[in-house]
């Protein structure tokens, strides 16, 4: 939490923090050159950034994408404003997910269209089982995603009411135990109108005693289902890291795929 302050207290990182809400995924050389910057004095200070989790760097190619993450401010809203006064918190959450929505670029496919950073006290590999263990999905996520991931193998984001019915779809493109899950998401083969498949990458790292987790939703169809993902992430990885962390998930509703493709 000090390196989040300290990170704010400077003009210059917040001034770079309101450029990628402006516009998220930019390179050094674009937030340069929108910010009359040189290019040592933004790295040092986006470094820093880096370190306190407000920014996350994603590589494509040779290029290094900086994103906007709100989760430090979101903990920071959570310890000393959500106690005292709710009407500001609800202000400063819609800011926050105005924020999250500027992910979504209109550029080739080949730059991701969501991005959103957590650190969770556990192992990898009690990571990798919360993502990939159908009985632990219905846990936090209140849908169990059924699958063999394998690649190559399907899965299902099956609900847990007995009902049996299946509200998405998809394909295990990559699985690297337990680092790297890529998959997609699909309608189901009654949805209309049907859509290419959104595609969504789970990197787990380790970082000093925890885990940070990385998600990155790509080819998002439209703006509607940015908007679904913008809610549902976030609430569905705060709920895997109180599970890993707690044993016990939030007290709040669950969020399912489905409502993000409406």
């Amino acid at each position: 939490m000090d390196q989040v302050f300290k990170a704010l207290a400077d003009p210059t990182r917040r001034r770079l923090l309101d450029r990628l809400r402006e516009h998220n995924g930019q390179t050094l050389r674009e937030l340069c050159d929108r910010l009359d910057m040189a290019r040592q004095s933004a790295t040092q200070h986006l470094d820093i950034l880096e370190r306190a989790g407000l920014v996350t760097v994603v590589r494509r190619g040779r290029e290094r994408l900086h994103y906007l993450n709100p989760a430090p401010i979101h903990e920071i809203e959570e310890r000393w404003i959500s106690e005292f006064d709710k009407p500001r918190l609800q202000a400063i959450s819609a800011i926050k997910n105005q924020a999250e929505e500027y992910a979504m670029t209109s550029g080739s496919a080949s730059v991701p269209s969501y991005v959103y950073v957590t650190y969770i006290r556990a192992g990898a590999e009690q990571v990798w089982q919360a993502l990939t263990d159908a009985d632990l999905t219905a846990r936090y996520w209140g849908h169990a995603n059924v699958s063999d991931w394998q690649p190559g193998s399907a899965w299902e984001h099956r609900r847990v009411d007995g009902s049996g019915a299946v509200d998405v779809v998809g394909q295990v493109l990559k699985a690297e135990p337990p680092t790297r899950l890529v998959i997609t998401f699909e309608d189901t083969p009654d949805a209309q109108p049907p859509r290419d498949p959104s595609v969504v990458t789970f990197l787990v790292e380790p970082h000093e005693d925890i885990v940070r987790l990385t998600v990155t939703h790509e080819n998002l169809p439209n703006s509607e289902m940015l908007n679904g993902i913008s809610q549902g992430w976030p609430a569905v990885l705060a709920n895997l890291k109180s599970l890993l962390e707690t044993g016990e998930v939030l007290p709040q509703a669950p969020w399912s795929m489905s409502s993000s493709h409406a």
